[in-house]
């Protein structure tokens, strides 16, 4: 492991650790009388965040991986059943640890938004659709990027021009995308509260009188181009360059996160392992960013 993943890793376990201890309700719930883990819940998430910068797709190799290589970090490891439990239990504290190293950088207080939604893959057969514990949650949707149809969720985000995730939701892959991101918004009130008079950049699909309206009603400024056969709408030329920051950090996911490869079979274990990567993300902008590294979304010195 290079030297300046071992300082995030070790930044990321201390920071984990002080919010632990100044938050306790935050810990996963176990029984009050029994043993106490070997390996701590600040452990276990930074264990997590570790696997999805070096590229791990399968929990035991990741194991088998740590250790060998990281004993001197995590003296104790527990087998890949309890590893998977343990995380799925700490769905929750993952969830917040996202918010708080979000807000804890400078890209947080950007004034421009940009939104889109990316497929999230869940298999290909006819039978894993039929029998599939996601059955039901996913379903077959399209993608226009790759003009192709798929089965499985899709992710919404929202994030700054820098990469930082602001929010986000995991859907069925027809979710409407307009009524999810009024709906994330929705969710943390104190988002919009903070951010006032906000610039956000979205595809074509994101169109609609009321909701554009329902965005004007939060201060929130929709900049996207013109469906075919309507007028051009303001801010047009801004729209091309800044768009593909979005599909950067889509690729960003997919590419070195491995976001489409979860290998998650149920509704917790796909939603764990997806926000684990978002949390891998937030993670490297919130270290970069405190230690001024040019690019903040850059994860070249901690994938390898």
């Amino acid at each position: 492991m290079t030297t300046e993943l071992n300082t995030l890793a070790t930044a990321l376990y201390v920071k984990i650790d002080d919010q632990l201890i100044a938050s306790p309700d935050l810990a996963p719930e176990r029984p009050r009388i029994g043993l106490q883990p070997r390996l701590s819940d600040a452990e276990l998430v930074t264990l997590a965040v570790l696997s999805a910068l070096l590229g791990f797709t399968s929990e035991r190799r990741w194991l088998r991986y740590a250790r060998v290589h990281l004993a001197g970090l995590f003296p104790y490891l527990p087998g890949q059943s309890g590893y998977n439990k343990r995380l799925r239990a700490a769905t929750g504290l993952v969830l917040h640890l996202i918010r708080i190293l979000g807000r804890d950088t400078s890209l947080w207080h950007d004034d421009v938004w940009v939104a889109d939604s990316t497929p999230v893959e869940c298999g290909r057969s006819r039978q894993t659709a039929q029998r599939s514990d996601l059955a039901g949650w996913a379903e077959y949707g399209y993608c226009p990027s790759h003009s192709r149809f798929f089965w499985g969720l899709r992710l919404h985000l929202l994030c700054t021009l820098g990469g930082l995730p602001v929010a986000f939701a995991l859907t069925g892959a027809k979710a409407d995308e307009r009524l999810t991101l009024l709906g994330m918004l929705a969710a943390d009130p104190d988002l919009l509260q903070r951010h006032r008079g906000q610039d956000l950049i979205a595809d074509m699909q994101y169109y609609g009188r009321d909701f554009e309206h329902a965005l004007a009603t939060e201060d929130v400024r929709l900049l996207r181009k013109a469906r075919k056969g309507k007028a051009p709408r303001s801010g047009a030329h801004l729209f091309k360059p800044l768009r593909q920051t979005i599909e950067s950090i889509n690729q960003t996911l997919k590419g070195q996160l491995d976001l489409e490869r979860h290998g998650g079979r149920t509704s917790a274990g796909v939603t764990i392992r997806v926000i684990t990567r978002i949390l891998a993300l937030t993670t490297v902008i919130w270290h970069n960013d405190k230690t001024g590294q040019p690019v903040a979304r850059s994860l070249t010195a901690y994938d390898h």
